[in-house]
């Protein structure tokens, strides 16, 4: 699995200079890097912004079909997940659920002129380490997650905006997994039916932008 990572983020980058390369055909393609920050949640049946954990995005990304008004967007991703849940009538104590994944999403960018585009699309995960920390009045420490225990991929749906500023993009997306991650009894009985759920603001650097018009 690991050579199967390695050849998709080489095949990956190989297209983003492929996009960066081609003059003509891209004019209007942002092609680059981008990182940002991770809002993530697990969720069952409605999603809220309490227990959230808070992470990072970063990766590289590409612009393929692109016009002056459309184009397909892959990116492939580092992304933190998961959850925090504090206890507190007792004792103190916050237990995190920390899920970093390799992110693919692949995302219709819909642009309004120069200024602003808007992003819809699904996106797939591969689950690459998951561990449990905690501190508080009964333990500290931390606890990995053996994978066995939880689905190695996941699946769902992203949509969000970003502003554009010459060659810098802002922008901000929510992802809603479609997946639960549970994959063992032992890790039903603690997660149940829990799904990924993460908000992202990032900024994107765009090296394609001297041959943008």
């Amino acid at each position: 699995m690991k050579t199967k990572i390695k050849l998709l983020s080489i095949f990956f980058i190989t297209a983003v200079l492929g996009v960066m390369s081609n003059n003509d055909a891209n004019a209007q393609a942002r092609a680059g890097v981008k990182g940002g920050l991770n809002v993530s949640n697990l969720y069952v049946d409605d999603v809220d912004d309490e227990n959230a954990r808070y992470g990072f995005n970063a990766g590289v990304y590409g612009q393929i079909l692109s016009t002056e008004s459309f184009a397909i967007q892959p990116e492939l991703l580092y992304s933190t997940k998961g959850s925090k849940v504090e206890y507190g009538q007792f004792v103190n104590q916050t237990v995190k659920y920390n899920l970093n994944y390799l992110d693919l999403p692949v995302l219709a960018v819909f642009k309004l002129g120069d200024a602003a585009e808007i992003h819809l699309g699904p996106y797939a995960s591969y689950l690459l380490n998951a561990n449990i920390s905690y501190k508080g009045d009964i333990a500290n420490g931390s606890d990995e997650i053996k994978k066995d225990n939880l689905k190695s991929y996941d699946y769902g749906l992203a949509g969000g905006f970003g502003l554009n500023f010459g060659a810098v993009q802002v922008g901000a997306r929510y992802n809603y997994g479609l997946v639960k991650i549970a994959d063992s009894d032992a890790a039903e009985a603690v997660l149940g039916d829990s799904k990924n759920s993460f908000a992202q603001l990032y900024l994107s650097f765009n090296l394609n932008n001297a041959q943008a018009k």
